[in-house]
């Protein structure tokens, strides 16, 4: 059986190569993002965002082969190696690559293997930097007056370009230069390009810490001398000067003026007549407005199981998203007390679910008991907030009772009465969750059987992109959900750090609270909360954010 098990799975095995578009998962692919979550073996490049990885299952094996200019880098052969051999080892592999997989990588090499040894694939397409870079700087690439064409050129090997050529070009777009750059603009000067070229260079385009430096071929290599420009996308042309009128500044706390993000609107605006050639004047046009929270780096500390929809709902205000996972839900370190009470279900009047996570483990354990929710018949279920009924509804079920005000503490004050001899069944997190619930329900005479549902701990180790965004000074916004969110954040800038030095960090930032309980533990281990949300919600969270910018920034 052993054997034919492993028969079937080497005939399974597939290497998905995908591009990772520059990084941030807003501009992943839903099919790169859905090969993510089931990848099985992940082998992916030094440039990949960190957030991206966070997204692939717990028991995936990740490997980090490098492939950054400059750095140590695993060689060409070794990873064709590796894909080969997960691959028909049978698992499902992830070949996870910046930008494009065909623009300037060695995709082609690694196809070449595949088809040699026989092994499956397929090619997942991404948004390459060369074009993502320029559009997020407020630089078009093509104009019907500046710019007819452009050209995508790799600036690793300068001497093996055609300069003559490139140099006639109206716009010219050059990967990998940030090293080369005093070379390439000698190169188009020798060549004939007008000193007075405009030029733009985008360093970690579409991160948190994007910058920009702008300038012309006479001074962009002296403004930029002390700086480190890789990895970087380098736009040369007359569209470089489209910025003053299509780009939103960002406005955030320890920003660089030149560091800004491009969003859409339907908003109208009007704009500085813009000047072409005497042969093809246009006037006028439209500007951009920002989201209320453009150019606004916001720091998510939820679990990455639940954060994927409040991340997105601040990025649909505009903001960019640097998630840093302060829970780890997994299941309770024994099922006894759980499956003890699911056997006995019939003997409770009432089930208490207070989040979305004791719904899930409640329900996932109760379908390994070989029951549905039919055992249910006969209890009455509450629960605390609106995201917890949604959860119960789509196991279709509809709470009984849902309190006024979304926190678990107003429960009983609510609860429909009597309570006296009432026995409530509570499926809640292990430890570490607060006591006033049940001692306010045991006070009113209720009888109450608290069982671990699930485990809410600490993760051993900050995640990378949050630890950077905290250096690199690109924090506006933090975000607590829980008080444990608020602890665990702490304890994990403090590992990071050795010391207290990192609390620094956080003195030009905003710290945004979901309710009372969450403010308490802010204000005891931070000094402070500058945001509340007034519905203690995730949407009322980004409201409150929201109007906490829009007041300070009027």
């Amino acid at each position: 059986m052993g054997n034919e098990a492993k028969l079937v799975r080497e005939r399974t095995g597939i290497v998905y190569l995908v591009g990772s578009g520059p990084g941030n998962v807003s501009y992943l692919t839903v099919r790169g993002y859905q090969l993510l979550t089931q990848a099985e073996v992940l082998v992916y490049d030094a440039l990949v965002d960190s957030e991206l990885l966070s997204l692939v299952p717990a028991h995936c094996l990740q490997l980090d082969v490098g492939k950054r200019g400059g750095e140590p880098s695993m060689a060409q052969a070794e990873i064709n190696r590796l894909l080969v051999q997960h691959c028909q080892q049978g698992y499902q592999v992830v070949r996870l690559k910046s930008g494009d997989p065909f623009i300037f990588g060695r995709a082609q090499a690694e196809i070449q293997a595949l088809k040699a040894a026989g092994c499956a694939y397929e090619v997942v397409p991404g948004i390459s930097s060369a074009l993502v870079a320029p559009l997020l700087a407020g630089i078009p690439l093509t104009d019907p007056a500046l710019s007819r064409c452009f050209a995508i050129v790799t600036g690793h090997e300068p001497d093996a370009l055609n300069w003559e050529a490139l140099a006639q070009l109206e716009t010219l777009v050059i990967l990998m230069g940030g090293r080369q750059l005093p070379e390439i603009v000698y190169q188009l000067r020798q060549h004939g390009r007008s000193p007075l070229t405009a030029i733009a260079i985008i360093r970690w385009a579409g991160r948190s810490h994007q910058r920009i430096w702008e300038g012309t071929l006479a001074d962009i290599v002296e403004r930029t001398t002390s700086e480190s420009l890789s990895p970087c996308v380098i736009v040369i042309g007359e569209v470089v000067g489209f910025r003053t009128y299509l780009q939103t500044k960002a406005t955030g706390n320890n920003r660089d003026p030149n560091s800004v993000f491009l969003k859409s609107s339907t908003s109208h605006l009007n704009m500085p007549t813009v000047s072409y050639p005497s042969h093809s004047l246009i006037p006028g046009s439209q500007s951009l407005t920002p989201d209320p929270l453009s150019g606004k780096t916001i720091l998510v500390t939820r679990s990455v199981s639940q954060s994927s929809q409040f991340s997105d709902r601040l990025r649909q205000e505009g903001a960019t998203v640097v998630e840093m996972p302060t829970l780890e839900i997994v299941p309770p370190s024994n099922w006894e007390g759980l499956d003890q009470a699911i056997a006995h279900l019939s003997e409770f009047n009432w089930l208490v679910l207070t989040s979305a996570n004791s719904v899930d483990y409640f329900f996932e354990r109760l379908a390994t008991q070989v029951r549905d929710v039919r055992a249910l018949a006969g209890l009455k279920i509450a629960v605390v907030g609106d995201k917890t009924a949604q959860m119960l509804e789509k196991r279709g079920l509809k709470p009984d009772f849902v309190p006024p005000e979304f926190v678990a503490d107003s429960l009983a004050a609510y609860f429909p009465k009597p309570l006296q001899g009432t026995k409530i069944l509570f499926p809640r997190v292990e430890s570490g969750g607060r006591d006033v619930l049940v001692k306010d329900f045991a006070n009113r005479g209720a009888e109450v059987t608290e069982v671990a549902a699930y485990q809410s701990r600490c993760p051993e180790t900050i995640a990378p992109g949050a630890l950077e965004a905290f250096q690199n000074c690109t924090v506006d916004v933090i975000t607590f959900a829980s008080s444990k969110t608020v602890k665990h954040f702490c304890y994990l800038l403090q590992q990071a750090q050795g010391d207290d030095s990192w609390q620094t960090w956080l003195d030009e930032v905003c710290i945004a609270s979901i309710g009372p309980q969450t403010s308490k533990t802010c204000e005891s281990l931070l000094g402070r909360v500058d945001v509340e949300a007034q519905e203690y919600t995730l949407e009322g969270l980004v409201q409150a954010i929201v109007g906490w910018f829009e007041a300070n920034d009027s």
